[in-house]
């Protein structure tokens, strides 16, 4: 018998023991969904997206696609209480379909692992940052010296897998150290921190004279900038930024306590993540206007913008190293979960310490991020299909893997699934139980089936966005 189908027969506990409590778990999702997808990268895809125009579809994809997969996934997960791929094996032979539904979740632990081969890489920035803070790197520079700054250290392979190495040591670390002594603790401190920092910075853009500019910017719709690709756009980042898709809430979910609702979990997160994603854009864009950068400058808008006003702003030295510390942490949080699913895999299908399954993993993927590592520099002239290996890795997880599982996941919950067994774990069949069913069966699977056939070509063409 394999440990698989000797999941089946066991008692519904975790191996890994479970969430101490339920703010305690909301802390955990909200802290892997609230990172670098909120603070680095929403900002500028809305910068390239068209801004207002594409805030719009972004929160549509959130709340009314992106919810139901989380509430799904979650559900799944604290009816396994295993890993991603043997809890999918294990209930789909429980609830009379079949056990390759785990090919659904040895899905999300791979898509876990690329995304976090370069997202350690980009995090890896936010260490060296921190370094450049604390010695004053950032005062009195000009715009283009910031810049100058930010592509001499990504130009040099070596600082950057110096950090990339470095980051991933503390996320092995902290996930060798299982749920409540490693990450629980972590999290308690990091992520209400970062919330405070932000409303001191969104202070600051108030101040900075450009305000009205950057929140113009964020909410004033330009349709004209808005295409079927920025849609799904819209929707990968939204499962990026909610950590769906890529087996972590899935892997939370096991660890949840069965009297813990699953739709206030998941409606805190998701308001929580979405108002960060919101104060960042509000933060950056003013900045952006008032030192006459590009608002679609790319991947290194955040690592320009923030050390330029911090620079200039009184006790910058301070805010900067304080910043990108807890960047680190909220960046460091989002790791964990999304090495966890992988970890927890590991564990139970080899019979490994987590200790050994942290290093494995952790080695793999710390491999893997010398792709990113080296798209920005040695190998910045070699593209493919969708531009370097770090364009590739970050087109294929968050626009194709992650809404592809998506449509899985919510298939599974709601009509694989039956009745009796959903409704159990989202607290009975009542008002707040059928519109997640209704939206998780129709809405959110069509839509995203809908923009990916629509964003790949397969779709003809008709006026509008």
């Amino acid at each position: 018998m394999t440990t698989e189908e000797a999941a089946v027969k066991a008692p519904r506990t975790s191996l890994h023991g479970q969430w101490s409590s339920r703010m305690a778990f909301v802390l955990a999702v909200t802290g892997s969904a609230v990172g670098l997808g909120n603070i680095w990268k929403f900002p500028y895809i809305a910068g390239q997206n068209g801004g207002g125009a594409f805030v719009i579809v972004y929160l549509f994809c959130v709340f009314l696609i992106g919810m139901p997969v989380m509430m799904s996934e979650i559900l799944i997960g604290r009816r396994g209480r295993r890993n991603p791929v043997a809890t999918m094996a294990l209930l789909g032979e429980e609830e009379g379909s079949s056990k390759h539904w785990r090919l659904v979740g040895s899905m999300s632990v791979i898509g876990g692992i690329l995304i976090l081969s370069y997202y350690s890489v980009i995090a890896g920035w936010t260490v060296a940052y921190v370094e450049k803070s604390v010695t004053g790197s950032f005062v009195g520079r000009s715009p283009a010296e910031i810049a100058s700054i930010f592509g001499t250290f990504t130009g040099n392979w070596v600082s950057v897998a110096v950090a990339h190495t470095i980051f991933m040591a503390i996320n092995i670390l902290v996930v060798a150290r299982g749920v409540e002594r490693g990450l629980e603790q972590a999290v308690k401190f990091m992520v209400p921190a970062l919330l405070v920092l932000m409303l001191v910075l969104l202070g600051y853009a108030i101040n900075s004279g450009h305000f009205a500019e950057g929140l113009a910017f964020m909410l004033t719709p330009n349709f004209d900038a808005l295409t079927w690709d920025s849609v799904l756009v819209a929707m990968g980042q939204a499962f990026f930024t909610l950590s769906i898709g890529m087996g972590a809430v899935m892997a939370y979910g096991a660890y949840l306590p069965a009297e813990t609702s699953i739709t206030n979990a998941s409606a805190a997160v998701v308001v929580a993540d979405t108002m960060i994603a919101l104060l960042a854009g509000l933060v950056i864009f003013p900045l952006v206007f008032a030192n006459d950068l590009n608002p679609a400058d790319g991947p290194g808008l955040v690592f320009v913008t923030l050390p330029l006003a911090f620079g200039q702003m009184s006790g910058g030295v301070v805010f900067a190293t304080l910043f990108f510390v807890l960047l680190t942490f909220a960046a460091w949080t989002s790791a964990i979960g999304l090495m966890e699913p992988a970890v927890a895999w590991v564990v139970e299908r080899f019979h490994r310490s987590r200790a050994q399954a942290a290093l494995m993993i952790g080695g793999l993927i710390w491999a893997l991020g010398f792709g990113t590592v080296l798209s920005f520099n040695v190998l910045a002239e070699t593209r493919f299909f969708k531009g370097t290996i770090f364009d590739n890795i970050d087109h294929l997880t968050s626009n194709i893997m992650l809404p592809l599982g998506g449509v899985f996941i919510t298939v599974f919950a709601s009509w694989v699934m039956c009745r009796n067994s959903s409704a159990e774990e989202l607290g009975g069949a009542g008002t707040v139980y059928s519109i997640w069913r209704f939206l998780a069966r129709y809405l959110a699977p069509l839509a995203i089936i809908f923009v990916f056939l629509k964003a790949v070509g397969l779709l003809p063409e008709f006026s509008g966005a």
